[in-house]
Parts: structure tokens; sequence; C-alpha cells
């Protein structure tokens, strides 16, 4: 009963600070609450986060006011063709001291931080993208055959255009599975736009403030790991992973006709996770079916694809999850 007690008591106190997070974030980021949310979520999760939109769209300004806000040590990496795995690991250099002695020293790169912002991950070649496999799934990086482990908490926000894919390098699965969630990154509407406008076009413009400190946020990825997740949800989330696998009995004709791939034991531990997330930042105690049929697109668009014929017919990978969310969980959701 202590234990229950006390986990009501964190989660209440934890449900003022992340209203106070979200009022600081929309001080620069204005609108788009559902990317806001969803970048929360990947950090409450202790996961990484995916961001799909155009250039110009605030995604860097997004993951700036994500570090200041949420106190982390953050750093930027621009992506190219040329950059090299050392340019993000580090490397060891050949040190002179004072009395003429030599000796190799470890220069951190600036994978070496809290919050690593990976811009327009796409763009650079696939040794360098895999250099952050082992970081992203082991918190460590092995550099001249030393273990080096990274600060607690540990995320990558990449961001990545979906446009422009001349001269790119499209990410394997093995390292889109890594990702927590895909935030797609929207136009804004009418009335965000000329909020922006306003707010960014003057003299002066809104600051974030602090209201995080790590070691907040990693009490805050504890607290929701211990959130408590009915029966009936966890059905419906193993029901919808395993629908959307072509391969599986479960799975409807449509999936079979139409998913080349579908998404594997991760997505299950993702959507684990997310619907915690969600709940916790609307304040309730424990996820219901409402946050797996939000949750679906996120988590799974980037951990299933669809065949050959189905790209040929034009049909739509987000369709394909709506349908499986509203056959599998009986909710009623936008394509």
């Amino acid at each position: 009963m202590t234990d229950d007690t006390d986990l009501l008591a964190g989660l209440e106190a934890l449900e003022d600070k992340l209203a106070q997070a979200r009022a600081s974030i929309t001080r620069r980021f204005i609108g788009q609450e559902q990317v806001v949310d969803l970048a929360l979520s990947a950090l409450l999760c202790g996961g990484h986060g995916l961001l799909i939109g155009l250039p110009g769209l605030g995604k860097t300004r997004l993951v700036e006011t994500l570090g200041t806000v949420m106190g982390l040590n953050t750093n930027r990496v621009q992506f190219t063709p040329d950059l090299m795995p050392a340019d993000i690991l580090g490397s060891e250099v050949l040190e002179t001291a004072s009395d003429g002695s030599r000796a190799f020293k470890f220069i951190e790169g600036p994978i070496f931080c809290q919050l690593l912002m990976a811009d327009e991950i796409n763009r650079a070649s696939p040794r360098t993208q895999s250099a952050l496999l082992q970081a992203m799934q082991e918190r460590q990086v092995t550099v001249a055959g030393a273990n080096r482990p990274l600060e607690p908490p540990f995320h990558v926000l990449a961001t990545q255009n979906p446009i422009e894919q001349e001269g790119t390098y499209p990410l394997p699965e093995a390292q889109l599975d890594r990702f927590l969630v895909q935030i797609e990154v929207p136009y804004p509407d009418r009335d965000t736009e000329r909020a922006i406008l306003l707010a960014t076009t003057g003299a002066a413009e809104e600051e974030a403030h602090a209201v995080f400190a790590p070691a907040d946020l990693i009490s805050a990825q504890q607290m929701l790991r211990r959130m408590p997740v009915g029966e009936a949800v966890m059905e419906a989330i193993l029901d919808l992973v395993r629908a959307c696998r072509p391969d599986d009995p479960s799975a409807s004709e449509n999936v079979r006709d139409t998913v080349a791939w579908g998404p594997g034991p991760r997505a299950a531990q993702a959507l684990m996770l997310t619907v915690r997330a969600r709940a916790m930042l609307q304040g309730r105690l424990a996820p219901d079916a409402g946050d797996v049929a939000a949750m679906a697109q996120p988590v799974l668009g980037h951990r299933m694809a669809l065949n050959f014929a189905a790209r040929a017919r034009g049909d739509s990978l987000n369709g394909l999850i709506a349908r499986a969310v509203a056959d599998v969980a009986k909710i009623e959701v936008a394509a």
C-alpha cells in the first residue's frame, strides 16, 4: 500500500512539473501540441525520436528548447556525406606532457551529452549512421578498444527531410527500429502561423526556462515504468502488433496482401512505454485503449513497410495502421 501511495503522490507532483514544461516549450515552439507531446513522451520513456518534416518547421528549435526545459546538456551534429564516425564519437590523440613523455588522450566527441540532435541524419554515410547504433541501444561507445559509458540520461532526437532524398542514405531497418517514435512535423495551421510571425519577428522573443534537471527526468522515467497497465490494454497492444505482421495467423487478408514486413517485439515494448507516457502527460494514473490508438502510428509507422504491389496501387501505411487499430482495438480513428 505504501508503494501505491508513493507512486500516486509522485505522479501528482510530476503532473504539475510536466504542465510547466509544456508551457515553457510552447513559448518558443508555438502550437503543434501533438509534436511536443510525442517528443516529451520519447524523453519520459528514455527513448529516441525521429522528427520528419520539411525545412523551416522548427525541428531544431524544438530540440534546443527541449534541452533547455529538461535541463539537459545538448549538442547538435549536422550530418553531411563527409562526416566520419570519429567526428561523432571522438578519437584518441597523442599528447606530449611538459616533461616530454607521451601518452594517448581520448578527446570526447559531441555524442558525450545528454540530448544529441542528429540533424538530417540520412545525409551521412551508412558507416557514420551505424556509429550511433551502439550509443542509442547500449548507452556506451567503443573507441580504441575501450568501452566508454554515456552520462545518463542519454537521448537522440534526429531529423530528416521527407522530400529531398537525392544524395541521401536512407536509414536501414535496424537503425529505424532504435527510434522509439517517429514524429511527423506538419505545416502549422493559419492561426498558429500568425502567432509564430508575431512572436519571432519582433525585437525580442520569449525564452524557455529549465523546469527539470537530469535527476528529475531519470526519476520520471523510473516512475513511468511503475505505472500499471490493465490487462485489456496489454492485450490490445499484443493484438495490434501481431495483426500488422503479414505472416501471423491473426493478420487480415488486407495486411497479408499489403505489408512486406511488420513490427517486431520492440514495437510492443515501445507501445507499452508510450501509452504510459501519454497517460502521464494527460494527468491520468493508467493508460487506456485510446492511448493505444493514439500511439499506434508514431510507434508502428517506421517499423513496417508496404510491399511493391501496395506501393504501386498508392496504398497508405497510415490508413492501414488506422484500420488495424479500428479492427483490433475497436476504436474509431481517422486515417
